[in-house]
Formats: C-alpha cells, structure tokens, sequence
C-alpha cells in the first residue's frame, strides 16, 4: 500500500508515516519508480508505534523496543523499566505544575485590588518585583488547591 493508504487506514497524516520511515522505524518495499509500498506488517508496526507513542514513549524508547523486538528479544522487560521511569518523570512534572498553578492563584489574589503604577529606571512591573519579594520563602507544593 501507499503511504497515502496507510495513513488514511491508521487515521494519521501521510507526514507521519513518512517521520517514522525517515527515522528508521518502517522500512518499506522500494519499487523501481521510487514509490515505497508499505505491507501489512508495516501497518502493524505503525499501529504498535502510535499506541507507544500513547503512552508517552519518545521515538527513542520506541526505537528500543523495536530493536528488541526485531533481534527475537522480548521487550516486556524493558518496557516496564521505560514507563516507570516516564510514571516518575510525569510525577514530577505533574507536581511542579501544581506549584506552579499555586503560584498563579497567589498571584492573581495579590494582584486583584493592586492599582497599575508605570514603568521607571527601576523597575519594569512592580506586581511581578514585588511578588517575588514577598512570596519567596512560600512553599507552593504545600498549598495545592483544588477548584
């Protein structure tokens, strides 16, 4: 098949078959004009690419995985280790959003009955200067709020 074909038959972008073929991960049939024919073994492959990439695997994991995979290794292993790894990344992640989201509330809190003062020699906007100032003892990752 096509690239056109696979990408309409995966529901993606003819663009990302051509990524994931640039990077190594399909490796197509070439026929003599230059049109590269993708079999259903690549369809598969594609399929199990877009489902890693779900899950958050860079394309680097993936290219792992498969390498794994392709030797006649199993990869089951390997995959636990990569998603508990990006399980504690997003955790942290996920916790410094939530410092950041405190951070934002505060500020809007502080900033709501402030009255605007124009810039000078020392200073660009005094609600950010002064926030810092104030607030920069305050441990935010203790003060999640929740809507």
């Amino acid at each position: 098949m096509k690239v056109s074909e696979l990408a309409k038959n995966l529901q993606i972008t003819p663009d990302t078959v051509r990524f994931y073929t640039r990077n190594g991960l399909l490796t197509p049939n070439k026929h003599d004009n230059g049109y590269k024919a993708y079999a259903v073994k690549d369809q598969k492959r594609l399929a199990f690419i877009l489902s890693a990439r779900q899950l958050g695997f860079s394309v680097s994991n993936i290219t792992q995985i498969l390498s794994e995979a392709d030797q006649g290794h199993t990869a089951c292993g390997l995959v636990r280790q990569l998603i508990e790894q990006k399980l504690i990344e997003t955790e942290q992640q996920f916790q410094q959003t939530l410092a950041l989201r405190n951070r934002l509330q505060l500020a809007i809190s502080d900033w709501q009955d402030k009255p605007d003062k124009a810039p000078s020699s020392e200073m660009i906007c005094y609600l950010i200067e002064d926030f810092m100032d104030e607030h920069s003892q305050t441990d935010f990752s203790a003060t999640v709020t929740y809507p």
